[in-house]
């Protein structure tokens, strides 16, 4: 029922523009799904229960499939396209992925660019929530390592959970309005800047144009999208905790310090390394690189320009980059910093131990202890997200699909980053050209990557649906 109601901005959207023959499409989707919603809430009125772990795998997977389903029905009344291609878009857009199906975007119907626009917002939000309250709860992938008051499921702390996720809604609405602002200012029109905003805080990548943000010849609007595509990659709890005056959090949480160094070196790697391989100049060249290396390091997806036309060196940095992700408890997809360092952490440890079998080595991060449980976790969730990227390369290239175009668009859509590799999913290419088949398969890697991928693959185990 919440999902109808954003379905409204859209049509108001095509009100403002006075475009009535596209007032149908946004009209019989929100109620439609208003309808299902209804009778569901209804249905279900009478009912007393709590929630285990269980039912939480259950309703987290399902909710998110069935937004996807009756997110599509724009795409599908408006657009005509399959139902394969708009489950495709909607699943992109809600897990804030950004690869895309649709092309002559700069010509399309403003309602369908906002509803784009819209699940990219609203699948940021719900990961921030999802990955602050449930994950943790679920043991997923190390993410106990974040429990907090606001993960605590139980009664006693239920109003400040609710205290903070309203705190964390209220400064994503923020920085988004401010996002918007300033890209109003740098010189998109309004339109283009609320669209923008959304899909840049989200890290979704969606653009009101094919060329991406390669239609705005402005340093302005690029230099806006590279901070905020930062914001949206850090963590929002401490976000919340530094705008409330309290800065300390954010600054000494290794996450933040080890995504802003690692930021930091590959900027000026790569900067210097286009310098002296091209005819950039340093300003020139530090924009296009801090734009898109943040871009696939926050998983967004935005396109400045076709990295992939920079020779042998950039294609392989851009591919590791795909891999790694912001911070836990961002809108950005990806393995996540902390887990790159916990298996730093882990390494040393055992390379001590080599040399040093009789000693007692701690383990700490943030402060905390690292137990065998979160280690435990940890290590089941690299060994899937790496044995899930082989499987799918696999199944894309049994439908004839060349190695790049496998392997990178496995990577893109498990890690929710966008643009994939090579001519047909590169930066400037598009899916539409897949057959539907690895579209479906994409689709799944998409929703995997987007729920830590264990949260997804426990529903195929006999012991789940065992009393």
């Amino acid at each position: 029922m919440t999902l109808a109601a954003l379905m409204c901005i859209p049509l108001f959207t095509n009100i403002f523009f006075n475009t009535p023959a596209h007032y149908l499409a946004f009209t019989l989707s929100p109620l439609l799904t208003f309808v299902v919603g209804g009778i569901l809430c209804r249905s279900c009125k009478t009912e007393v229960f709590g929630f285990r772990s269980r039912e939480v795998f259950l309703l987290t997977n399902s909710s998110w499939i069935l937004v996807c389903v009756f997110g599509a029905l724009p795409f599908i009344f408006e657009t005509e396209i399959s139902f394969t291609d708009a489950f495709f878009e909607t699943m992109s857009g809600i897990t804030t992925t950004g690869s895309t199906v649709l092309v002559g975007l700069d010509n399309m119907n403003p309602g369908i660019l906002m509803w784009r626009s819209v699940l990219q917002w609203l699948g940021g939000i719900g990961f921030i929530v999802m990955a602050v309250a449930v994950l943790p709860f679920l043991k997923v992938g190390g993410m106990r390592l974040f429990q907090s008051e606001s993960s605590d499921w139980s009664e006693k702390v239920m109003p400040r959970s609710g205290v903070i996720a309203k705190r964390i809604v209220q400064i994503y609405l923020g920085l988004s309005a401010l996002c918007a602002m300033a890209y109003y200012m740098g010189g998109m029109t309004a339109f283009e800047a609320i669209n923008h905003a959304m899909a840049t805080l989200s890290t979704g990548g969606f653009s009101t144009s094919d060329a991406s943000m390669a239609h705005f010849d402005s340093p302005a609007i690029h230099w806006t999208g590279i901070i905020f595509m930062l914001l949206g990659s850090l963590p929002f709890v401490l976000l919340v905790r530094f705008l409330s005056g309290n800065a300390e959090p954010l600054w000494k949480d290794c996450q933040v310090r080890g995504f802003l160094r690692l930021i930091g070196v590959i900027w000026g790697s790569m900067t210097a390394w286009l310098v002296l391989n091209s005819d950039y100049g340093v300003f020139a060249a530090l924009t296009l690189v801090a734009f898109n290396t943040t871009s696939v390091i926050s998983t967004t997806g935005f396109a400045l320009t076709d990295y992939s036309m920079w020779g042998g060196f950039a294609g392989a940095a851009f591919f590791f980059l795909s891999f790694i992700g912001g911070c836990s408890g961002s809108t950005s997809g990806g393995v996540k910093i902390f887990r790159f360092q916990l298996g730093l952490r882990l390494l040393n440890v055992q390379l001590k131990l080599l040399s040093h079998p009789r000693a007692c080595f701690s383990m700490q991060y943030n402060g905390q202890a690292l137990n065998s449980d979160i280690i435990r976790s940890f290590v089941a969730f690299t060994f899937f997200f790496l044995m899930l990227t082989g499987i799918m390369t696999l199944l894309l290239s049994l439908m004839r699909l060349d190695f790049i175009t496998s392997l990178t668009g496995a990577v893109t859509a498990i890690a929710n980053v966008g643009p994939g590799l090579g001519d047909i999913i590169g930066p400037a290419g598009n899916f539409a050209p897949l057959p539907d088949m690895a579209k479906w398969v994409l689709a799944a890697g998409m929703l995997m990557g987007r729920l830590e991928v264990i949260t997804v693959l426990v529903m195929f185990t006999s012991a789940y649906w065992r009393r």
